[in-house]
């Protein structure tokens, strides 16, 4: 028997990048997939490619900072299958490059929008579902930046560190029951998301890894595939770091 057989796991951003690796980990493993995504140019055809590997995979289109998104994906979830097993929020984007002093104010809050309010409405919406069976594992997708900070990178620094805020409080309020709530901060991976940085910005970033390389994606899968597991029990509220050896903390 598979480690997620039976379970049924929601993933946004899940047509590229990280989001799309995590998808196909636990669907390799067993999971029912709903992918979440705002790009249909893009999701569709992952999530006929998630299919075609034998997986059963449902698509909601939408903008993960809108209620509506996730109560549709959850509908989804639960009109296909029944439950909700697992979230994993990892929807996210970079941000433009610059000094708070050069960025408008509006730059903040197109960030905020996909990078907290929607782990937010997630978390808000499956939640309650978990809690009627008393098991859950929610994963959210951090950020090494939201732990040290990095200049001219403000939005995303700052809700990546409240993502990581968020999962310490949630895993407080649900340690008693039977769901588990953790963040993993990944330092730089090869993504589209580095495509929204200035090459300066990357060198930057990746200068700081002591292992002297970008991560990959499967490496990150990993860790969300175990966070997502019944065998992380005793962890809630906690911080995964997969950066290479840059986290000091």
């Amino acid at each position: 028997m598979a480690r997620f057989d039976d379970q049924v796991a929601i993933v946004t951003g899940g047509a590229t990048g990280i989001g799309y690796g995590i998808a196909k980990r636990l669907g390799s493993e067993g999971a029912r997939i709903v992918i979440v995504d705002n790009d249909a140019v893009l999701a569709e055809p992952a999530a006929s490619e998630i299919g075609a590997r034998g997986t059963p995979t449902e698509l909601t289109l939408g903008d993960v900072a809108e209620p509506e998104t996730a109560e549709r994906a959850v509908q989804q979830a639960l009109d296909s299958w029944g439950r909700i097993d697992v979230l994993v929020n990892n929807a996210g984007i970079g941000g433009v490059n610059g000094n708070i002093w050069e960025l408008p104010v509006e730059e903040l809050d197109r960030v905020y929008r996909t990078n907290l309010r929607g782990v937010f409405s997630f978390t808000h919406t499956v939640v309650p579902h978990m809690l009627e069976r008393d098991y859950g594992r929610i994963v959210n997708i951090a950020s090494i930046a939201g732990k040290e900070g990095n200049p001219r990178m403000v939005p995303y620094s700052a809700t990546k560190a409240a993502v990581i805020g968020l999962t310490k409080s949630v895993g407080k309020e649900l340690a008693t029951t039977g769901i588990r709530v953790n963040c993993v901060t990944p330092g730089v991976v090869q993504t589209r998301i580095l495509d929204e940085f200035t090459a300066e910005q990357v060198t930057y970033m990746v200068e700081r890894i002591p292992i002297g390389r970008t991560g990959d994606i499967a490496e990150i899968a990993a860790m969300v595939a175990w966070l997502a597991s019944e065998e992380c029990s005793f962890s809630t509220g906690a911080v995964f770091d997969v950066s290479g050896g840059r986290a000091t903390y």
